[in-house]
């Protein structure tokens, strides 16, 4: 597997500005975005967001992917959009998931990387 090569920060951030206003346009719900620099290779930023129900979640992805190809972005892929539970979205370096709200607390991402940042903050003092 390829590794991403490192972004301009100016890249990542247009990205980023482009699903955030896309997600708002939309009015996507309880939007998170959490910072992946330093913590992973796969992307700069993961955004989490809720659409109201299955057919807001497929329209939501629908103008964001429509939005990130018309800027010129390239490569999108995404997973999931024929259950319209939960959307990934790969944009390069911004990684966006799209929930249901019931899906969105079932897996409870948000707290995934919180405990994963929690954990490696937790191991680097114990090594001082």
């Amino acid at each position: 597997m390829k590794l991403k090569e490192k972004p301009s920060p100016q890249i990542a951030t247009k990205i980023l500005a482009i699903v955030e206003k896309s997600l708002d346009d939309d009015q996507a719900n309880d939007v998170t975005v959490i910072s992946l620099m330093g913590k992973t290779d796969i992307a700069e930023y993961m955004v989490i967001a809720s659409g109201r129900s299955a057919r807001h979640v497929d329209s939501t992805t629908d103008h964001l992917i429509s939005k990130l190809k018309k800027a010129g972005i390239t490569g999108i892929r995404s997973e999931g959009r024929h259950l319209k539970d939960w959307v990934l979205i790969d944009a390069g370096y911004v990684i966006i998931n799209l929930f249901r709200p019931e899906v969105r607390s079932h897996y409870d991402l948000e707290k995934l990387w919180e405990t994963e940042i929690h954990e490696k903050n937790l191991t680097e003092s114990l090594k001082n």
